[in-house]
């Protein structure tokens, strides 16, 4: 069906259209086909109520691109799409709502009717993000969408809390964990983001009781002294020797608490003595442990100070820490203040300043689960792309402490553990409720939801059936690649592989296709507060999906951050417009309507040329896919279509286009065959338009998506045809830059002179230089007797090419146009030395000034020389 393309791309005009026509065709849909090997990518689902920003757009274009290339390969591909629940990110934003709106909190509606506000939500909100990916052109299999509370995803997680926990790796206990204040809930390791802070050293004496001695303690926090239950020494620190076993008594409080020795101590670092507070730091927590202490938490969910801190309760942490430290001044027990710079842990969601505190949560014991998830990457079950990232997943197992996982929210998977609060036994089950095996009383479930990663630590298998052995999960897993942002191997990659591997004996993914951020042209994160946040949407509207995703692939490369300029997406939008003018002046001349590759014999220099350099980018750019170097894949064939299709191999077919007798048909098969090849090695980065042009190809196929993938052939290998034509397009070049220097128009026709000592290479390609280096007439020849010696020449590989100057310029206008020039330079040439010459310029100006005049001189007088080297020839 031969078409012709409109004047100019629309792509939206043509986007929507197209993708409506892919998803009416089924062709995202993934089917178990056991003659084909499976390839599968689950997207790192994005939170429900989210929009799409960059970073989901580069990540989406990326697992887009293996997935259509590896769809054209002939693999069975499944991209499992879906959202995730984003516990914290999603009652924030919904209490807010409530707040805002209504003036109420989520205690006035009650758990049931907030969470059925949360749903309500969530079907509003929840289709937006997904309408959005589909916008980029994610040819996800969308019959296949999940989220994480869907019901298999939810039976997944009581299914692995349960097993856990009868295996002894979850358990309940009192720990130090991070702690908003202002989400009011728990936060594991992984959620917490470090940033260096000043802040201070408080030195503050704590007396020794029924006598004059004291020790001083220089603390960060001052605020939870009222939850201090010891001191601790070094038992090695001689100076404290006699002090150990000795009481103190707690400034402000006025409680008694021991002095003792403990290896935990640093004898060097501040003054050798540690106010040990258990509840309140993780180092103080296990220094507690090992001497029975009192675990004392002085501060409620919000920071602010409880009851233990006295005349303070009630004051949020900070203003207590002012009060406290004036009280300690006029009590003369604030002995200095050192300014200290030091690491402080923030909220990833709020940045609120996070407070190791004491609290009774659930925790994954990580230990033995860690061990073969590290073993996994060590052993090469598992590689990661580029391989040094696998040093940040090794760092976060080997050094991960027990993982919190309950939070003190509503929204999420709720921890499927019961309590009889007759008799406080406690029931862990899958099913909704519980009856106590003791006393046959109703029990009560625990209150408390599960970190949102624990349920997106399953999704590589509980998308796909399990804990159900469904064939899907027999077939599709382990899936083949995760492309995921460096910034959440420890929150998500590494989740993922232990509970892979726990749960289903194997590794979830074979590679792991790490890449970086997105910044901005200046290369600052983009972030709200900065206001330098791009909009992908508004990209698209304005530019087109095709143009972004091409400008995302141009700028990467595994690991590393891209900057991101307005200008490269116009330079990749002006890319697809010359695809377009290009394909629409094929189909405008196009008369055959099946596409053949001629017979070797009828192909002349610039076919084979073309065949042979397509033939080297067919290769190339599928072992860069294959090594996931989409950055250079596009970029060589940016350059192929560009330079040696568009620029080069048109114009040197042109006038085959044009013969009285017809247009030729084996430049019209090869023009073809090399672009349908061409589109289909682009496809995976710009689908609409080429989905748009191949349409309207006499291809045979019934649409790009689900074309073949083109392969190398060794028919297409002209390597003596490729050299020759390098040579030729090289001496091309040469005339025409010599050409420009000289400002002689294109129009102004000039014969050449080829003298090369191996004529067979110039042999019939005086055409070329006539219809792209404006020669009039071209002369190949072994002698160069005979070439007038005023002849402009350019040297070449293999040849000199001479021009007769008399028909490239006027000689006498040329003689008045350089002697004219000449008076000029001279002319400047005398301003400059009379500047220099000036002592008291030279003494005045600044340095910079002058030296700007030195190079103006000598700049000048290169030019004087080479206009007079001009002037000579022409005389």
């Amino acid at each position: 069906m031969k078409k012709e393309l409109a004047k100019t791309y629309n792509p939206s005009e043509v986007e929507d259209r197209i993708y409506a026509e892919w998803i009416e065709k089924n062709y995202f849909h993934a089917e178990i086909d056991k003659t084909k090997e499976p390839f599968t990518i689950v997207i790192p689902p994005p939170n429900v109520t989210g929009q799409l920003h960059m970073g989901h757009a580069l990540d989406e274009t990326l697992q887009d691109i293996l997935i259509r290339y590896k769809r054209m390969q002939g693999y069975s591909t499944l991209w499992v799409p879906g959202t995730d629940h984003a516990g914290i990110a999603t009652q924030i934003k919904v209490e807010e709502e409530l707040r805002v709106n209504e003036g109420l909190t989520r205690y006035d509606l009650g758990r049931e009717k907030f969470l059925e506000r949360v749903w309500q939500w969530k079907e509003k909100y929840g289709s937006r993000i997904i309408n959005q990916l589909k916008k980029i052109g994610s040819s996800c299999d969308w019959e296949r969408e999940r989220f994480t509370m869907d019901e298999g995803c939810s039976k997944a997680v009581k299914e692995v809390f349960v097993n856990l926990y009868e295996k002894g790796l979850i358990y309940q206990g009192s720990r130090i964990i991070n702690w908003c204040p202002h989400c009011i809930t728990a936060l594991s390791d992984a959620e917490v983001e470090h940033a260096e802070q000043p802040g201070h050293f408080w030195h503050i004496k704590y007396n020794v009781k029924d006598s004059d001695e004291y020790v001083v303690i220089a603390t960060t926090r001052p605020e939870t002294l009222f939850g201090d239950t010891a001191v601790a020494v070094n038992p090695e620190d001689e100076r404290y020797a006699s002090l150990v076993g000795k009481t103190l008594i707690l400034p402000l409080v006025g409680r008694e608490i021991p002095v003792i020795a403990d290896e935990y101590v640093d004898k060097e670092f501040g003054t050798g003595c540690v106010k040990i507070t258990p509840a309140h730091d993780p180092n103080d927590f296990e220094v507690g442990l090992r001497h029975n202490l009192e675990q004392i938490k002085v501060m409620n969910d919000d920071a602010t100070m409880n009851s233990y801190a006295g005349k303070y309760e009630g004051m949020d942490r900070y203003e207590c820490r002012k009060q406290m430290i004036e009280d300690l001044e006029e009590m003369g027990l604030l002995l200095k203040i050192e300014d200290h710079t030091h690491n402080v842990g923030q909220c990833y969601r709020c940045g609120t300043t996070v407070e190791p505190i004491i609290s009774k949560q659930w925790f994954v014991k990580m230990e033995p689960l860690a061990k073969p998830a590290i073993d996994a990457v060590k052993n090469g079950d598992t590689s990661f792309i580029p391989e040094h990232f696998e040093k940040i997943y090794f760092h976060w197992l080997e050094n991960i402490r027990d993982w919190c996982i309950s939070r003190q929210l509503w929204w999420g998977h709720r921890i499927p553990a019961f309590y009889c609060d007759d008799c406080n036994e406690i029931v862990v089950t899958k099913e909704e409720g519980a009856i106590c095996p003791k006393c046959g009383k109703e029990m009560r479930q625990d209150p408390d939801t599960l970190d949102t990663w624990f349920s997106s630590a399953l999704w590589p298998f509980s998308t796909l059936g399990w804990p159900d052995k469904t064939e899907e999960m027999e077939y599709f897993y382990p899936t083949s690649v995760l492309v995921t942002g460096y910034d959440i191997i420890p929150f998500w990659v590494m989740r993922m592989m232990f509970s892979g591997l726990e749960h289903t004996g194997q590794v979830p993914f074979d590679k792991v296709f790490i890449h970086g951020l997105v910044r901005d042209s200046q290369g600052r994160k983009m972030s709200k507060s900065l206001g330098n946040g791009i909009d992908p949407l508004e990209i698209i509207s304005e530019y087109g999906a095709d143009a972004l995703r091409f400008t995302l692939a141009t700028g990467n490369s595994p690991g590393n951050d891209m900057r991101f300029y307005i200008e490269r997406v116009e330079a990749s939008r002006n890319f697809a417009n010359k695809i377009w003018n290009a394909s629409r002046f094929l189909m405008m001349n196009l008369t055959i309507d099946k596409i053949e590759l001629p017979d070797t014999t009828e192909l002349k220099l610039e076919d084979k040329w073309i065949l042979s350099e397509y033939n080297n980018l067919v290769k190339e750019v599928t072992d860069n896919l294959d090594k996931f170097e989409l950055g250079i894949a596009v970029s060589k064939l940016y350059d192929f279509i560009w330079d040696n299709y568009c620029d080069w191999y048109i114009e040197l077919v042109k006038p085959r286009l044009y013969e009285k007798d017809g247009a030729d048909k084996v430049a019209q098969n090869v023009l073809s065959f090399v672009l349908i090849g061409a589109l289909k090695l682009l496809h995976p980065f710009m689908p609409f338009i080429t989905e748009e042009i191949f349409s309207g190809l006499p291809t045979g196929e019934d649409s790009i998506m689900v074309s073949q993938w083109p392969k190398a052939c060794d028919c297409m290998n002209f390597e003596e045809e490729e050299k020759r034509m390098h040579i030729v397009m090289d001496a091309i070049r040469s005339v025409r830059n010599i050409r420009s220097q000289m400002n002689v128009v294109p129009s102004r026709k000039a014969k050449l002179i080829i003298v090369s000592e191996n004529e067979d290479i110039f042999k019939d390609t005086g055409i070329y230089f006539e219809k792209l280096a404006s020669a009039s007439e071209v002369v190949v020849t072994s002698d160069k007797s005979g070439v007038d010696e005023s002849a402009v020449n350019v040297v070449v590989e293999g040849a000199t090419i001479y021009i007769p100057l008399d028909e490239l310029v006027d000689k006498e206008k040329e003689i008045e146009r350089l002697q004219k020039e000449m008076k000029n330079l001279e002319a400047e040439i005398k301003r400059v030395e009379g500047k220099l010459d000036n002592a008291g310029f030279v003494a005045k100006a600044p340095a910079h000034v002058v030296e700007e005049e030195k190079a103006k001189g000598e700049k000048y007088a290169k030019m004087l020389e080479e206009v007079r080297e001009s002037l000579a020839k022409l005389k």
